[in-house]
């Protein structure tokens, strides 16, 4: 019956890739590795995966599922055309699949790279999810990042582009200061996120102000992407925001620009 019922809904309008198997939800992970994060926020972030996909709130979310599988990968990312794959796409169907994934993430740590360009990371996340051999109710890229966009294209028309193949982006902005991302700090990244990153059905941003909490963020994040809800409920954001602002999507751009007087795509 579940099988049937996911039938009729692909059949009015969920994308879907031709004779892939079936899941509830693709998911991609798209976490910051870029030359501002630390060592530590590094270690912090993989553990934090870890522990949050270990916990049983993200098994029982999985289950909620019409068909109780979800496709995962893990990907780090940070300047133009700079992605790193440490975990493929799998499939996740009981809580041992899920400790397994996370198990990986903590099995070696490696260096960052340069740079921070959101807009590539987007495009890859999007291509990933045309490419691989699944076929899922929704697709979701969740991208985290400790600064905004300073590198390749511009964010809003990369955001555009996978939001026009039936993609929903969230977001997971860093506002830690720590290491040598103070120089490209935003006291406004979530309101940047909201505006410039986000975007789809469902779509939403949890911040994170402190590391002692990003386990809790990555596992409330999990939990809303794999729960089965109603997709046009509002976007989950903090109350403060002002709804009159809106952020300027180039503001790292312009940043770059100021402290090297040129920008390179």
């Amino acid at each position: 019956m579940r099988r049937i019922f996911a039938l009729l809904l692909s059949m009015i309008g969920v994308p879907a890739h031709a004779d892939g198997i079936e899941v509830d939800l693709e998911l991609i992970l798209m976490v910051d590795v870029s030359r501002s994060m630390t060592p530590n926020e590094l270690e912090i972030q993989r553990r934090g995966y870890a522990e949050a996909l270990n916990s049983p709130e993200v098994f029982t979310a999985m289950q909620s599922g019409l068909l109780q599988k979800v496709a995962m990968a893990y990907v780090e990312w940070a300047g133009w055309g700079s992605q790193r794959v440490i975990v493929d796409w799998r499939l996740l169907e009981t809580q041992e699949d899920l400790a397994a994934f996370g198990n990986t993430l903590t099995n070696e740590f490696t260096p960052t790279l340069r740079r921070t360009s959101i807009s590539s990371a987007l495009l890859y996340a999007g291509d990933s999810l045309e490419d691989n051999i699944y076929d899922g109710l929704r697709r979701v890229i969740d991208v985290s990042g400790d600064g905004p966009n300073n590198q390749g294209e511009l964010v809003e028309p990369a955001r555009d582009s996978v939001l026009a193949k039936g993609i929903t982006i969230n977001g997971l902005p860093l506002m830690t200061r720590e290491g040598m991302g103070t120089q490209w700090h935003l006291d406004d990244l979530d309101l940047y996120y909201r505006d410039c990153v986000i975007g789809g059905p469902g779509a939403f941003v949890i911040p994170v102000t402190r590391w002692d909490d990003f386990a809790g963020a990555v596992k409330r994040k999990l939990v809303l992407e794999m729960v089965w809800r109603d997709l046009d409920e509002p976007k989950h954001v903090p109350v403060q925001f002002a709804p009159i602002k809106k952020a300027d999507c180039q503001i790292g751009e312009k940043i770059w620009q100021r402290r090297n007087d040129t920008w390179m795509p």
